[in-house]
């Protein structure tokens, strides 16, 4: 068990991509752009580094105002876009954050490439000419293609190409552009001639990018071609009853080459059921809704389309209303004999033009006469509407009166209103019964809103909110009413309020409307904070829980009490001038973890707040950086390095232990073991522990558990999957520095600064030009190699060491292998530069102590050339190796190295070192050394 400080780390992000790209290019060394066909499967995935692990977030800033990606957000590692859309094209962002530091964000733009099938359009224009019967043709053919990138068109006639100037009958256009169609080609054919009757090509092209074909199209111009013409062979408009089939009939009378017709319907869609079959438009047994325009629409891409319409009527008859008027010249709104009274009908008719009415008087026709007067329409009111005036009032004119609505020529049910006019009608009246406003109700109940409603005939309630703006419970403003009650079934609070209630002047007297007004007080349950929330703590500190009050109705709280596991701890009245009570732990012991409540009651309920007292410690976080297995020279087993941090380990009681589980895939039994923890861990701190007897190439689940004086706390799993570590066997050991984890190779933690592993295409070399390689070893600027950066704060005498993993040693072989095994240590270096300082590599065995110097060691500068070091050593034990650079006088001494080897057996043919200027050499040893 090892302890390791180590504070976390700021994320990092790199964008790569898999799926179906067609380019990947940096434009301008800031941004990347990735090119795609429609239709291909999009994938990006985000490579973030950082501990504890970042957060990640997928946005997009759209590539056009219809795409609305970028209202959401995608928090997988990859973005996974099957069958990609042109819209989908835009700037896609990968955020990572884990709090430390600034969030890191990586941008990529994608690219969406497409060409659509290319659409000729052809124009004509007659001129009249010197003579009366010559006449000047010209023709205008227009290519347009949808695409990205833009298109490139060519004209052919026939075989031949056609440009500009090659035929003195032929003008080509330059492309100009237009907003939504992009570049357009023209091609003018003046005072066409015999030969211009001929077939002419268009085709669009985007240079084969992204594998995408050239498309073409190809029109006949001959001298019939002309723009479409048609007919429709239906009345306009058609009155139909519903229910009927309607069929709609268009023939073309003229185009070339023949048109092709399409039904269109205001409606913007043609209803489900309707039948298309050739120009005919069949809607089988319509209905009201489907009533609308009609229009047939001809295209042959010659001139502008031709399009004809119809209007469908469906006859209709629906919502017959009554109301009655009192004499308007006296101020008594009650019918009174020798007075005059209005009796007014209205329906809504389809065609309005077709609407008669009748009236008749207990069951008799009524005809208009001085007393009785019939007014089919009144201009005052709206269309669809009769009146009866009774003049002068008798008591013989009591009765029922119908009024009776109908559509010329029949089809559709009348519809009849009867209206009693008796002395018993009278005006309506609204009154809200006694103890009914205001009414108090709890939230969730079922309330009963009333307004008493006399007069005859009844009227019909409207009820709406007093307060105008707001909606009713259905989300209307105003709702109906026939008995004068107004229910609403689970009732919230935003009800409550007042409720106004009033006639309508439909189905009863047309006077001024009565209302009157319903208070509501919706009561409700303390809204309180937390809800939920778990405190740990350890023992013998002290505990602070409060509950917050957010509001309540009524706001006058009663009082508060205090539970742990339902055992009442302390109760009381809620301080009026405080909106919050708290409960403390003095010192927390064994008994005080469990589950406190506190609930804050009033009339409408209890709030509740609920706190989870607990010891347990927080899980470990697993730390980032583990990539792959430790690598053992053992056929059929690996190790693995596994590396966490303590969430908050100060929270709770110190850590005495972790459980470890382990537990191969697929398997169900798990294995067990306690790590100790001797010392308290600090925040960040990283520790390690590593996993051996691993078999390959299987992949296990770890599970580890932190262990408190409380007992286990909260685990973390995380899957450990066997991947081939760099040339895993000894005698092909090679590193040349390419992938990140450097080949398990670490920076010793007690030398005075850190080797740096880059590439010539990423290192700043403008402070120190004359010093440092300009390629890896192999000529390559993108290959990376590891170096000693000697600029401030350097100074002279400073050590960067890097340290190999461990090397198992060969057992010992009968068959006169040497004893002790010998094993050939290579590297190439780099130095170069007037201040360099020293390169020495060094063999460190396991379990030794005694130190001697280098087993290789060079110093000075050696010339602007990468160079072999080759070192013959003799482990006993397992052993590693270490590369030391001591930093020179000044700052042009950076050393490098790269491709290092080990492979078994003395070193063959050993390069020859010759000293360079200025340089001194050291000695090849090739005796063990050992240093700690």
């Amino acid at each position: 068990m090892e302890n390791v400080l180590s504070q976390g780390a700021p994320p990092t992000v790199r964008i790569i991509h898999s799926g179906h790209a067609c380019n990947v290019e940096e434009e301008r060394h800031t941004e990347r752009v990735y090119t795609i066909r429609e239709g291909e499967t999009l994938e990006l995935t985000c490579l973030v580094t950082g501990h504890p692990r970042p957060q990640i977030r997928w946005t997009k800033t759209a590539g056009s105002v219809s795409d609305r990606f970028q209202d959401s957000s995608v928090f997988n590692e990859t973005l996974h876009i099957a069958k990609i859309l042109r819209t989908q094209g835009g700037r896609y962002y990968c955020k990572a954050e884990n709090g430390l530091g600034s969030p890191a964000i990586k941008s990529i733009r994608v690219d969406v490439y497409y060409l659509d099938d290319p659409v000729v359009t052809v124009h004509q224009s007659i001129g009249e000419a010197k003579e009366q019967f010559y006449y000047e043709r010209t023709v205008f053919l227009r290519c347009v293609a949808n695409s990205n990138p833009p298109v490139r068109y060519s004209w052919h006639r026939g075989r031949e190409v056609l440009t500009q100037g090659s035929d003195k009958g032929v003008e080509i256009y330059e492309p100009f552009f237009t907003q939504l169609q992009g570049e357009t080609k023209i091609l003018k054919l003046k005072n066409l001639r015999p030969q211009d009757y001929a077939n002419y090509s268009c085709i669009a092209s985007v240079r084969n990018v992204c594998g995408i074909p050239d498309r073409s199209v190809i029109f006949r111009l001959t001298n019939k071609t002309a723009s479409p013409s048609i007919k429709l062979l239906v009345e306009d408009p058609i009155v139909v009853n519903p229910g009927q089939t309607v069929s709609l009939v268009c023939i073309t009378t003229g185009g070339e080459p023949p048109p092709t017709l399409t039904w269109v319907s205001s409606n913007d869609s043609l209803p489900q059921r309707s039948v298309v079959k050739g120009g005919t438009l069949t809607l089988p047994a319509i209905s009201s809704d489907e009533a609308g325009v009609y229009s047939c629409v001809a295209s042959n891409n010659v001139g502008n389309p031709a399009k004809k319409s119809t209007t469908i009527v469906v006859r209709a008859l629906k919502k017959g209303r009554f109301w009655i008027t009192p004499d308007p010249y006296h101020n008594d709104d009650n019918i009174q004999i020798g007075r005059e009274v209005k009796i007014s009908c209205q329906v809504e008719a389809t065609p309005p033009e077709e609407l008669t009415f009748s009236w008749l008087k207990n069951g008799r026709a009524l005809r208009s006469s001085e007393r009785m007067v019939i007014t089919q329409t009144d201009p005052d009111i709206s269309p669809g509407t009769t009146n009866l005036d009774i003049i002068d009032l008798k008591f013989t004119d009591f009765g029922t009166y119908t009024c009776v609505a109908a559509l010329k020529g029949g089809g559709i049910p009348e519809i009849s209103i009867d209206v009693n006019i008796s002395s018993t009608t009278v005006p309506p009246n609204l009154t809200v019964p006694r103890g009914k406003s205001p009414l108090v109700a709890r939230e969730g109940d079922t309330v009963e809103l009333e307004c008493l409603v006399s007069g005859k005939p009844k009227p019909i309630i409207l009820w709406s909110r007093a307060d105008k703006e707001a909606p009713m419970p259905d989300g209307s403003m105003q709702m109906e009413s026939y008995d004068g009650v107004l229910r609403i079934v689970n009732v919230s609070r935003e009800m409550t309020g007042s409720y106004r209630c009033q006639t309508s002047q439909y189905n009863g007297f047309n006077v001024k409307p009565r209302e009157a007004v319903v208070e509501l007080i919706v009561q409700y349950p303390p809204t309180v904070e937390p809800v939920y929330m778990e405190m740990r703590q350890g023992l013998g500190r002290p505990v602070v829980m409060t509950c917050r009050v957010l509001r309540a109705h009524p706001s006058r709280v009663l009082r508060f009490e205090w539970l742990l596991s339902n055992r009442l701890l302390h109760a009381g009245a809620f301080d009026a001038q405080r909106d919050e009570t708290e409960y403390t732990i003095r010192s927390l012991n064994r008994d005080g973890w469990g589950e406190y409540t506190c609930n804050v009651i009033n009339e409408a309920g209890a709030g509740k707040c609920t706190f989870q007292v607990t010891g347990k410690a927080y899980p470990p976080e697993f730390y980032y950086d583990t990539y792959s297995p430790l690598w053992q020279n053992r056929p059929r087993v690996y190790g693995f390095k596994l590396q966490w941090t303590q969430m908050n380990p100060n929270a709770v009681d110190r850590i005495v232990a972790y459980r470890l589980g382990i537990r191969q895939m697929g398997l169900q039994r798990w294995w067990e073991q306690e790590i100790p923890v001797d010392v308290a861990i600090n925040k960040g701190e990283l520790m390690t522990h590593n996993l051996t007897e691993l078999i390959k190439p299987e992949s296990y689940e770890v599970r580890l558990t932190p262990i408190t004086r409380f007992g286990e706390g909260d685990s973390t799993i995380r899957i450990v999957t066997y991947s081939a570590p760099i040339n895993p066997h000894l005698r092909e050991f090679h590193c040349s520095f390419e992938e990140e984890p450097i080949c398990m190779f670490t920076q010793d933690k007690n030398d005075d600064f850190d080797w740096t592993r880059h590439s010539a295409a990423t290192r700043d070399t403008k402070y120190t030009p004359n010093t440092g390689p300009s390629a890896d070893r192999s000529g390559s600027k993108q290959g990376f190699y590891m170096y000693i950066e000697t600029s401030r704060p350097r100074k002279e005498g400073d050590q960067a060491r890097l340290v190999s993993p461990f090397f198992n040693v060969a057992p010992k072989n009968p068959y006169g292998i040497t004893n002790p095994p010998a094993y050939c240590f290579g590297f190439f270096y780099h130095m170069y530069g007037k201040h360099i300082g020293t390169l020495n590599a060094f063999l460190k065995q396991k379990g030794q102590t005694t130190s001697e110097g280098p087993a290789w060691s060079l110093s000075g500068n050696q010339g602007e050339r990468w160079k072999q070091a080759k070192v013959s050593i003799h482990p006993t034990a397992s052993f590693q190796v270490v590369l030391e650079g001591i930093r020179g006088p000044g700052i042009e001494g950076d050393i490098a190295i790269d491709d290092v080897t080990l492979e078994e057996g003395e070193c063959r043919d050993p390069p020859i070192q010759l000293p360079s200027r200025g340089g001194k050499k050291h000695s090849c040893l090739s005796n063990s050394v050992v240093i700690t």
